[in-house]
Formats: structure tokens, sequence, C-alpha cells
């Protein structure tokens, strides 16, 4: 018996088929562009997704010989949302989370309901990046198309509608949608009534592993899967990337270390304090159980590192080439010990949490002759390692605890990066034997649905293993503390300058 997950992102999609065991058994993957209709405007095409998500279903179902897949779910992007008509067929591209169009319609519920009752009842910071302001935005630019829609459908409810199945929407994902109460796990009245929408426009909300329905005989032809294979609802990639790492009780957290970095801890009650909403935190349900879930995240991390080596890094791109090696690790590889005494502000793409300021750029301070190739490249990881762990300490502080990071990502395979992750945030850093958790974690919610597994709890633990624990360094923790402490008051001595310089670049 397979199970299959299914990842669609902001770029590509990904299917995954695990067996009982979570071994790997066939997966496959497609690419599809954003587009920029205009400046701060980034739309998928939703036709190219629907067809990667179809091209990656077809040809896992094919490479699995002898073992047809008994349930799929989905973990998908957040936000992102499509103008489904009753036909199914898409009045408009998919518009994605860093679309910068609805910052009037943001700003119009900073009045009524406001700020802090926006936080109580969703829990998100207000901001354009959230669904519900641009479907303000739709009501009020694109009447015509706001007049022909039947619902409009973030990525799992518009699959389930393709395959002929209900739309229904899980819990994280309506969570992501600054349109949903986080508490009572249902539309808010309250949040449409103020952004003049009804819910009549949205999916039903369920909640994660719920079974939406089987693959007919029509679903089968476009998919490759078997007729009666059951469709259950996943979840927002972050949590679901948590569960898959096996992050199902407080106090546990996944780091993912990819293009951007990603915290997500999980806790087992709704943190909606003041403290939260200050340092932009969201708080909304986990993809597991009651529990619910946070992300901390810099939306720059090994992009930096691509940085350096594309830009840099031609010498170290050869070596690699000549020796075999990867050439991160050999970018990574002779630096020096304890702390550099620089300071990598790593806002290369603005800021992600606490600040959330899309003007900020990045820097680095504490230049002078002696720094050498070497030191450069550590102050680099240093200052990622810094920004991570203000946020560690900005979520204690609110309330929600973390005991140790699972990594994940193309990070955790550096074991500098690691070690100097636990010296530096002072908890254990730790990789597990997953590699697509995102995926697994479809696998798990599809399992249990079906009977492979009792429950999560038994799915992740015979799934999911520990593998390497590199603990703090007591020494070196503290000799980086005094560094943290002057790099925690650099971005605001330097926020309103990095702001002048942002605004004469867009110039």
């Amino acid at each position: 018996m397979s199970l299959i997950g299914m990842d669609i992102g902001s770029t590509g999609c990904k299917a995954v088929a695990f067996n009982e065991e979570g071994q790997v058994l066939a997966q496959a993957y497609r690419e599809y562009p954003e587009i920029y209709p205009t400046a701060g405007w980034i739309e998928l095409r939703p036709q190219e997704v629907w067809e990667a998500v179809c091209a990656v279903l077809q040809k896992v179902s094919v490479g699995i010989v002898g073992d047809p897949p008994r349930a799929l779910s989905i973990s998908a992007l957040g936000e992102a949302f499509t103008p489904v008509a009753a036909d199914g067929s898409f009045l408009y591209n998919t518009i994605v989370s860093p679309d910068a169009r609805a910052v009037k319609q943001a700003d119009s519920l900073r009045d009524t309901p406001g700020a802090q009752r926006v936080f109580e009842i969703t829990g998100m910071p207000l901001h354009s990046s959230f669904t519900l302001p641009k479907l303000m935005w739709m009501r009020d630019e694109r009447p015509d198309i706001h007049r022909r829609t039947w619902k409009y459908l973030l990525w799992p409810d518009t699959v389930f509608y393709k395959l002929g199945l209900e739309p229904r929407l899980d819990w994280s994902l309506a969570g992501r949608t600054m349109a949903f109460d986080v508490v009572n796990h249902c539309w808010s009245e309250e949040m449409l009534a103020a952004a003049g929408l009804d819910s009549s426009l949205l999916a039903e909300p369920i909640r994660s592993g719920e079974v939406v329905g089987e693959i007919s005989q029509a679903a089968s032809q476009v998919t490759g899967l078997p007729v009666g294979c059951l469709v259950v609802a996943g979840g927002h990639d972050q949590p679901m990337n948590a569960l898959g790492a096996g992050i199902i009780r407080e106090r546990m957290a996944v780091d993912g270390t990819g293009t951007v970095e990603c915290i997500t801890v999980a806790f087992d009650r709704p943190v909606l304090t003041e403290a939260m909403r200050r340092n932009n935190y969201c708080c909304y349900p986990h993809v597991y159980g009651d529990l619910y879930a946070s992300l901390a995240f810099t939306y720059a991390s090994g992009s930096i590192l691509r940085w350096y080596r594309d830009n840099f890094g031609r010498s170290h791109r050869q070596e690699a080439e000549q020796s075999g090696r990867d050439v991160y690790d050999v970018i990574l590889s002779d630096l020096p010990a304890g702390p550099t005494g620089l300071f990598l502000v790593p806002y290369f793409a603005g800021s992600g949490t606490p600040y959330l300021d899309a003007l900020a750029r990045g820097a680095l301070l504490g230049l002078s002759l002696k720094v050498d190739e070497k030191t450069y490249v550590k102050a680099l990881i240093e200052g990622i390692c810094y920004e991570m762990r203000q946020n560690v300490d900005r979520l204690e502080q609110a309330g929600v605890v973390i005991d140790r990071l699972r990594c994940t990502g193309g990070g955790a395979k550096s074991p500098l990066w690691l070690q100097l992750k636990a010296d530096i945030i002072g908890k254990p850093a730790v990789t597990i034997n997953v590699t697509e958790s995102g995926c697994q974690a479809g696998a798990i919610l599809g399992g249990v649905a079906v009977g492979v597994y009792g429950s999560v709890t038994e799915a992740v633990g015979a799934l999911v293993q520990e593998r390497d624990v590199y603990e703090p360094n007591p020494a070196r923790h503290e000799e980086y503390g005094d560094f943290y402490r002057l790099y925690v008051d650099i971005w605001p001595a330097i926020a309103e300058l990095s702001h002048r310089i942002s605004d004469l670049q867009s110039r």
C-alpha cells in the first residue's frame, strides 16, 4: 500500500509516494513561473499550476509498480487564492502572498475592526500579504471578475473541486486568510463584515486529516490515481513541514533552512498576546490535533550563501568541480573559530519577523583591513543565526517556549552551520532522517485516514527519528552572547537610513 503527499509551492509542484515504512517509492516535480504584471504584483497562472498537479500525480502513479496509492493529501503555500467560476474555470490569475497590491485595503481595516481586534480574532498581524485584503482589492478593482466569482479558493480546495469534490479548506490554510476565527474554527463574520464580503465566497473549513472524498473515474483519468483513492485534507506548508518532522507537541520546533529560513513552533493553546502581535508572530491551527503553530522567519538565509557563491565564489566553484565536492562544503571549509566581530543584517529581501519591513535592506558592520575572505563568509552565517536567535528570544518572551530545533533543508547538511546555530541560539540543533517532510506529512495524514497507522502519534513514532544532535557549547554561547546583545541594537539604529537607501534605489 502506498500513500501520496503532494506539495504545491510558489514555483513548482512535487508529489512523493511513500510505503508504510516511510520509504520513497516514486517522486516527481514540475516547475511553473511566477509572473509580475506590474511593480509589486506577483501571480501564478492557475492553469499551469493545475497542469503541474496532474502531471506529477500521473508520473508518480505510473512509477509505483504493484503498490497503488490509497490516499492523497496536499501541502500548499499559504494565502494564495484564485477566483473560480461554478463550472471550475479560472477567472483570474492566482495572487500569492508577497504580492503588495492590497495595501490600501489592509489599511482600511486599521480603524474597524483595528489591528488588535484583527489579531485577537484571526491570529494574524494586519498586513496586505494575507488573503482578505486582496479579496477586497478584487471587489474594488476587478468588479466584473468579482461578480462572476463563485468561490475564492486556495490551492487544495481548488484541486478538490477540479477533481469533482466539494471544495473544503483545512483550518491551517483557512487561518492564513486573515478571515478565520482561530479559536472557534470558523469564518469570522466580524472580519468578513468589516471587509464587505460574504462567507459563501469561501470553502467550508474542516480539520486537517478529514476525508474530503474519493477519486472518481473522471478524476482518475486526469491524475492517474486509482478510482477510490481517498483524498484527505492536508494543510499549510509550514505546519505540514513541522508534522513531517515530528513536531506534534508543545515546545518543539522545526527550523527549515533553504532560500528562506523559517522556524515553525507548536504550542497547545492559542497565544494571542500583545507581544505576539507587536512582533508580527502569527497564531493559527496546526495540522495535528488541537495544537497551534507560529512562524518566525527571515526572507534571506540560504539565498545569501547562493548570492555569495554566484558573485564571489568562482574559485570555489572551480575547486568543487575539480575535487567532486559540494561547492558549499568548499565555501564553508576552514572558517575561523569563535565570533568574527562582524555583524551582518541579513535583510537582502526585506526583513521577516519580528519587523516585517519590506523596505529593509541588508548591511555589514565592523569591517576592517584585517578581515579576510573566510572571516567574511563566517559573518554571513553568524548574521543569519543572530537573526533567528532574536526570533526565538522574542517568541519565548511572548509565551511560546522552544526546547530544541529539528533542522531540515539545505542548511541542515552543514555540521558547521548546525553547531554555530546551536552555539548562538542556545538550543540543541538536531538533524532527522526525513528529507521530504512536507510530503511525508501528507502521507501521515492519508495513512491515518485509511487505517495504515492507528494515529498521527503512532505514525510519527514509526517514521521520524532524530539523528545528530548539536548541543550548544556553553562557553561559546556565552562568548556569542556579548555580540548578540549588540546585534539586536543595530537595526533600530539604522532602520531610517536603510529606508532612505531603499527609496533612492527604487528611483
